[in-house]
């Protein structure tokens, strides 16, 4: 039976990735289904739906889903903890893959993989009543997710860093995804995106991933963020999140308002990480 759907979008991004194609998405933090469309609609590679930080829950994943890749376009999700049964259930819901927060070790990339695979090598939980195998009409979803989901394993602590090529070189680590904030705050240069230890530790993670051939990833602000960090070989670009770009063109459209009061510093945090 054909397996055509929504969900193909999925099935490619992981190749696309290998590729060394470069891919451009965003955040889903307004727990908005209808929101998640027009990002996809404006043309995207794939939307991330942020269950860590983000105003919806396991329950929108499915629908975000469906209505993302009708676009052909991918709907991922970050988790709020690389636990089996959380990465399951987004995984059965017809997410394309999961983005792990707060990882430290290679040891800890290496667990969560497991759990984005099926057994004899991994523990995922088998079942097809789901929207990942089409509700039963397409069983042999089953033999194909190993080989499809992608893994994305963000760089936000010290320790990560630390065992960056080890993390790199991880099987399943598709993605080492740097999240700014956290990342800053734990050299000690909080929000201080300039700082050399943090500059240092971006070179780090690219180079980590090009040995190992492995994607690097960051979140950026906008467009001229965005083609900085392709430049510096950065290929899993975030540009934001629905709320902030929402935000950020309001204020553009609305004529005579005074610039938000940030500082200098400020002015230039990522919108989530």
């Amino acid at each position: 039976m054909s397996a055509s759907g929504p969900l193909d979008a999925g099935r490619a991004l992981r190749a696309r990735i290998h590729a060394g194609e470069a891919t451009v998405g965003t955040f889903l933090g307004l727990g908005s289904v209808t929101a998640a469309e027009v990002c996809a609609a404006a043309g995207l590679d794939w939307v991330l739906v942020d269950l860590e930080h983000g105003g919806g829950d396991e329950e929108q994943v499915g629908a975000i889903t469906a209505a993302t890749g009708a676009y052909g376009v991918a709907a991922l999700v970050r988790v709020e903890q690389s636990e089996r049964i959380r990465i399951g259930r987004v995984l059965d819901a017809g997410a394309a893959g999961v983005m792990i927060p707060r990882i430290t070790s290679a040891t800890e990339a290496a667990e969560a993989r497991t759990h984005q695979l099926y057994p004899p090598m991994g523990d995922r939980g088998v079942a097809s009543y789901n929207r990942a195998a089409r509700w039963t009409l397409d069983t042999g979803a089953l033999d194909r997710a190993d080989a499809q989901v992608i893994g994305i394993v963000q760089i936000e602590t010290r320790a990560a860093v630390d065992d960056i090529e080890a993390i790199a070189a991880t099987d399943g680590a598709d993605v080492l995804f740097v999240g700014p904030q956290d990342l800053s705050s734990a050299l000690g240069v909080p929000r201080q995106f300039d700082a050399p230890v943090y500059q240092e530790v971006l070179d780090r993670v690219v180079s980590a991933c090009t040995a190992h051939g492995t994607c690097a990833g960051i979140l950026v602000n906008d467009r001229a963020a965005a083609e900085a960090a392709l430049a510096r070989g950065f290929r899993f670009i975030a540009i934001g999140s629905d709320a902030t770009l929402l935000a950020q063109s309001v204020r553009a459209a609305t004529p005579h308002r005074p610039p938000f009061p940030t500082t200098p510093r400020e002015s230039e945090i990522p919108p989530c990480t």
